[in-house]
């Protein structure tokens, strides 16, 4: 049985059900993706991310290295989990990351030995060499109309000194380059249309939609079934063989908790009757802090809307339609990579993206015009938060602190980061596309850009690390992603991570699933 048909989720029941001896059950608590427009238009995104919709939009509890406020983190909540509402980026990270994992005791995820699951996982139409595959079920591609300004960046960044990358996915990507996507066809491709189109056709996958799992069902020290709410009714489901819980960073912890799984006095304080004590569970969070600059622009070339670029949003919208080609395909190519802070730093400390959009708080809020945004974030931040439980009732969200800022260094690294944003925008050729910077600080020196990134720095969206793997007395899985001290029970999402990769995380969480996979049909003698 598998909780959560998100990135991770599909991507486990379709590979346990390729063994027809094997029944699987797969429970999502959202609807299924599968004939959504907004999930299927990439730019769709701008919807999907922005409100409640195929979203859980969770919000974190007030962050004091916020100045008391809240940030905003959008999941998704439908088949293909947030691979249905992310912006498609197709990244890795470093192969230290992976290596790091493993130098903390977690046997076999050291970056060569998870490199097979990132070329099995993937059919990238671009490159075909020792570092991807071709012929898997996730489609990655280049973008297929990006904009000049898109180069415009890239140019600028040489001008500056930071290297050109033809591919991202390298084991050390040390520059910048157009970043792969996650499309097919002009669509975007989910771990839903990858894996779960397929394996619904087998006799021995069902997944049930609007299946809201409530707590894992457990005997003494083993886990027997999963409960959930579905259409007003409580069901429960009996597993003969395993639980996998893949509900992802946010959902994952509190589902082990509302299950009597975790920290004996977190439990008892609500009431919970406590399966077994496990004082790991929630914490570890860890996130990447970002910080967007959005830019007005005169370029109608750039998303956006005017009456003056009415005849360029209709042209790309026929484009789209007969072609599946121009902005409305991908955004129009992001752009980006790894930056250092300081040129003596001796790996990439700092991820950048440059969107061919005006994006202002995850297009919650809307400009006039047309414009570009550049954003950026710490690879590896050193602060570390909680996930925990704001009630025990199961429908409600949990509290979710992700204790920005908590560490100095995390905001000493995004301060030269905005000094970086800065220095490129005032540089040719990007310069020319410049018409209006929306938000600046009130000075130039650091002290008011911490004050100014107080204000307006957000969430990365890239969670983990709240069941984290590993063998010391806090890691709440072991290398075999099993949960310590139960049977039966296993957590297979970005939650699992011991340390935060450097990059985006859908790419890790589909190779994480791949790995979860095999080694559960190894340990069931398949």
């Amino acid at each position: 049985m598998v909780v959560g048909a998100g990135s991770a989720g599909c991507v486990v029941a379709s590979r346990l059900s390729e063994d027809p001896s094997i029944s699987v059950c797969l429970l999502e608590a959202g609807p299924s993706s599968d004939r959504k427009l907004a999930v299927r238009v990439p730019a769709g995104m701008a919807i999907t991310e922005s409100t409640r919709y195929l979203n859980w939009a969770f919000e974190t509890e007030p962050q004091a290295g916020f100045d008391g406020r809240r940030a905003y983190q959008p999941a998704g909540k439908t088949t293909g989990g947030s691979s249905s509402i992310n912006g498609m980026i197709y990244i890795r990270g470093f192969a230290s990351d992976y290596d790091g994992w493993a130098a903390l005791g977690n046997t076999g995820w050291s970056y060569q030995e998870v490199l097979p699951y990132f070329r099995k996982a993937e059919h990238n139409e671009v490159h075909d060499n020792d570092l991807h595959g071709r012929g898997g079920p996730l489609n990655v591609t280049d973008p297929r109309s990006p904009t000049k300004a898109s180069f415009a960046f890239l140019e600028t960044a040489a001008a500056l000194g930071v290297p050109r990358l033809e591919d991202l996915n390298i084991a050390r990507p040390d520059g910048v380059g157009l970043y792969q996507t996650t499309t097919i066809d002009g669509e975007r491709c989910t771990t839903a249309r990858a894996y779960l189109s397929a394996g619904r056709e087998r006799a021995n996958l069902a997944v049930l939609n609007g299946a809201h799992a409530t707590r894992v069902l457990t005997e003494g020290k083993r886990a027997i079934g999963v409960e959930y709410r579905q259409a007003g009714t409580t069901r429960r489901a009996r597993a003969r063989r395993e639980v996998i819980v893949s509900a992802g960073t946010n959902k994952s912890p509190q589902l082990l908790l509302l299950s009597g799984i975790g920290q004996t006095d977190v439990l008892q304080r609500f009431g919970i009757r406590v399966a077994h004590d496990l004082p790991g569970v929630g914490a570890n969070y860890q996130e990447h802090v970002d910080i967007w600059a959005p830019f007005r622009s005169d370029s109608t070339e750039l998303m956006g809307l005017s009456l003056r670029g009415l005849p360029r949003v209709l042209a790309d919208f026929f484009r789209y339609v007969t072609r599946r080609e121009g902005n409305f395909a991908g955004l129009g190519g992001v752009a980006g990579g790894f930056l250092r802070s300081d040129p003596g730093v001796a790996v990439p400390d700092l991820q950048c993206f440059f969107v061919p959009a005006i994006v202002d708080d995850f297009a919650r809020k809307w400009h006039w015009g047309h414009g570009f945004s550049i954003h950026a974030h710490v690879c590896r931040p050193k602060s570390r938060g909680r996930i925990t439980l704001a009630s025990a009732d199961p429908m409600a969200d949990p509290a979710i602190d992700p204790n920005f800022f908590a560490a100095r260094e995390d905001l000493e690294l995004l301060v030269k980061a905005w000094r970086i944003i800065q220095t490129m925008v005032d540089a040719e050729p990007i310069r020319h596309y410049v018409a209006k910077q929306y938000y600046r600080p009130s000075g130039e020196d650091d002290r008011s850009i911490e004050a100014f990134l107080r204000r307006r720095a957000v969430s990365g969206l890239h969670m983990a690390g709240t069941c984290r793997m590993g063998v010391d007395s806090m890691a709440v899985v072991d290398p075999k992603l099993r949960v310590h001290g139960m049977s039966g029970l296993r957590v297979a999402d970005a939650s699992i991570m011991p340390s935060l990769v450097s990059g985006n995380t859908n790419a890790p969480v589909i190779m994480i699933a791949e790995k979860a996979s095999d080694m559960i049909r190894h340990d069931s003698g398949r």
